[in-house]
């Protein structure tokens, strides 16, 4: 069973082992009947049973729905609140003096420098500073204000290019209450993407910080020959020479000094309306350059209220960690709904986030652990290492801590599968590890791409909290599926949000039909109030993925695969774009062999590639150092990093242990790479070569290892 598949391996003797089983067994006897009694996981595993989704007719092909909205999609989360500037204004009203947005203080810088010379900057950070509803909502209204003063004008375009912080988002509010649309781009964008991104919406003003002004746009203004005015979020930048004439760069606080000051009593003030678009959001695509997708105030709004649906008892008591690219449509929409609802929200990075992480200062304390959040969202990168990371210390533990850390561990995961809870394991054993995120974790939100049955099964066991899987791209607003909090099955993305509904496409040149059994599958599409306007200014790649039915209703072919299973969850099992038919006319799908081998220990990340004029796959893997440095001592390889990367007989090392793995996720045989190229060199955002969400763009890496793929098909290179 999948269960089985997922259990540690331990070294216990077996007789010892027995004995341990049975006092387990009296233990659970003993501990049923009150735990049954008291608990309220009866209600857990009766929901965790139910049907979450019916198709509204018995037609192949028949749109499912969310059980909850079977009769009628849900669209406004708050009545006559038809627009963003509504929802914010009517939580104003309700949370006023209630604390909203956090930043810590910096309390002080240091360059430390490493072994090899490397310098890296480490800083001491004190408690959140708090800025409440009320706060933030006169801060927003004075930058609009101010920015009108500057010339922006209602519906016309202003570009955003920060880090994740409080002042991102009361720029964002800002723009909502006067109509102004928002360009958002990852801060981690490529030069030549920003410059497409800025002149292909024609900003005349953009919103950033002193250090991507400073790294990033001070290449590029000269090529955004329309930019007049440069807005720091964080003070006066030191360098004011170097920008080309015409262009002037203000703080924030300055724009917000003059909004306050501006006379708007007299003016009325232009207010959006729901179909009015409130971002353009580029996005870092996998392929090609960034599309800028049309989100309008209705298509959040239906998104943030199918998303607030799943996340029980949310509220003033919640706190939730912003470190997440605001530019992403996640990181916006779970934000989004926590200002809505009431929820604190505390900024944070990815450097700064643990206790261990690269900017914070040994013995100082990260993020996590001074915000004690209880809601967190992350992608499955983040995920898949925190789980390395964990199990790399477990591995460093005495045969005894190993052993019982193990024991605890497939116990738990039992219990788990049958819908019961641990508590004595969860204070005994696993209240370290879920330290590790403050200890306060109720659930956690996890999408941007698929994550693997071992590392969900991972967090749910031990961080004691659900982990809740969502499904949905940029163009559906973000919204499409999440799990519920009591359904602990591994590898589904959940039923359909109750402001949309889904659909599968037959898929002829895959082999997927509407028809099939056990379970319906095809291309998924997403229809409902939360799909978005298109592409901005590409008419042609809008109609292609964009189509309306005869009612009316919009719907978004997403290009991923799905099979719908008796209970109405949906389960994510290919991608069009991902199926290359090799030479003998056998089809493969990147993706699965991807999934079935990146969570090996050696593997840190993993991008297969075939080709249809040749009969094998093969791959590009980016090894975890220290495996494949412990694997090259064990072959009495001795060399530096690149010479072991770069050296054929690890590749063949490297290969043996995929192959295994390869086999024992059943894969096919023409499936398992027969080739590969091990990088020294990891694959980050700023490389070009994965997206923010760290999916492979496959487009880049192709070209990357272009030379490598030549020889690893026998190609004469020269």
């Amino acid at each position: 069973s999948q269960v089985a598949k997922m259990k540690l391996k331990h070294n216990i003797n077996p007789v010892l082992l027995q004995f341990i089983n049975f006092i387990i067994w009296v233990y659970s006897f003993v501990t049923y009947i009150p735990w049954y009694i008291f608990s309220g996981s009866r209600q857990a595993i009766a929901k965790a049973k139910q049907v979450k989704a019916k198709p509204v007719n018995n037609k192949p092909g028949g749109a499912y729905r969310s059980v909850n909205s079977l009769h009628c999609l849900a669209s406004v989360l708050y009545p006559g609140c038809d627009t963003l500037d509504k929802v914010f204004k009517y939580a104003k009203t309700k949370f006023k003096d209630k604390k909203l947005l956090g930043t810590r203080e910096i309390l002080k810088e240091e360059d430390e420098i490493q072994p090899s010379g490397k310098v890296f900057k480490k800083v001491i950070l004190g408690k959140y500073t708090w800025l409440s509803y009320e706060d933030v909502y006169i801060k927003a209204v004075n930058f609009g204000n101010g920015l009108a003063v500057l010339g922006q004008q209602p519906k016309t375009n202003i570009a955003i290019f920060c880090e994740t912080r409080a002042e991102w988002m009361i720029a964002a509010q800002a723009c909502f209450m006067c109509s102004y649309q928002l360009v958002t781009l990852y801060a981690t964008l490529g030069g030549p993407a920003i410059v497409h991104g800025l002149n292909e919406t024609e900003v005349t003003t953009i919103i950033t910080s002193k250090e991507l002004m400073q790294t990033k746009l001070k290449e590029i203004v000269s090529q955004v020959p329309l930019l007049r005015h440069i807005i720091t979020v964080d003070g006066k930048p030191t360098t004011w020479s170097e920008f080309p004439k015409g262009v002037i760069v203000h703080t924030m606080a300055s724009v917000q000094a003059m909004g306050a000051k501006a006379d708007t009593g007299n003016k009325q003030q232009a207010r959006p309306v729901p179909s009015d678009i409130a971002v353009i959001m580029y996005t870092s695509g996998s392929t090609g350059v960034p599309k800028g997708v049309m989100i309008s105030h209705s298509n959040i709004i239906a998104g943030i209220t199918g998303m607030a649906e799943r996340i029980p008892n949310l509220g003033e008591k919640d706190i939730y960690i912003g470190y997440l690219p605001l530019a992403h449509v996640l990181e916006l929409s779970a934000e989004l709904v926590c200002l809505s609802h009431g929820c604190r929200i505390g900024y944070s990075s990815p450097q700064t986030l643990a206790d261990q992480s690269s900017k914070i200062k040994k013995g100082s304390k990260g993020d996590v652990t001074t915000l004690k959040p209880t809601l967190m969202a992350a992608v499955p990168e983040i995920m898949d290492r925190i789980y390395k990371n964990v199990m790399n210390k477990v591995n460093e533990m005495t045969s005894f801590q190993r052993n019982l850390f193990i024991l605890a561990y497939n116990y738990k995961m039992e219990q788990i599968s049958k819908g019961y809870t641990t508590p004595l394991c969860d204070s005994l054993i696993f209240r370290k590890v879920r330290m590790l995120l403050g200890g306060k974790i109720r659930i956690l939100l996890c999408g941007g791409a698929p994550l693997s049955a071992a590392t969900q099964r991972f967090m749910n066991i031990c961080f004691c909290c659900p982990v809740g899987q969502g499904y949905g791209l940029t163009e559906s607003a973000g919204a499409g599926t999440i799990t519920e909090v009591w359904d602990y099955t591994t590898g589904r993305v959940g039923a359909p949000l109750v402001c949309c509904e889904i659909k599968l496409m037959n898929w002829e040149e895959g082999g997927y039909y509407n028809t099939d059994k056990p379970y319906p599958r095809g291309e998924i599409l997403i229809g409902g109030q939360n799909v978005t306007v298109g592409y901005y200014k590409n008419e042609v790649r809008t109609k292609k993925d964009f189509t309306v039915d005869e009612n009316g209703q919009r719907w978004l072919h997403t290009g991923d695969i799905g099979e719908f299973h008796q209970d109405g969850c949906l389960k994510i099992i290919d991608r069009k774009k991902d199926l290359v038919k090799l030479q003998a006319g056998e089809y493969v799908s990147l993706g699965k062999v991807e999934a079935a081998l990146k969570n090996l220990p050696l593997v840190d990340n993993i991008c297969a590639y075939a080709s249809s004029f040749h009969s094998y796959v093969i791959g590009f893997v980016v090894p975890n150092q220290k495996e494949l440095a412990e694997l090259a001592r064990k072959k009495g390889f001795k060399g530096t990093w690149e010479e072991i990367c770069n050296s054929p007989e690890m590749e063949k090392e490297v290969l043996k242990v995929l192959a295994e793995a390869a086999m024992a996720a059943n894969l096919e045989k023409f499936e398992i790479p027969v080739k590969i190229r091990l990088s020294p060199e990891p694959w980050t955002p700023e490389t070009g070569l994965v997206t923010d969400a760290f999916k492979l763009k496959r487009k880049e890496l192709t070209a990357y290892y272009q030379m490598d793929i030549d020889r690893m098909y026998g190609k004469n290179v020269k």
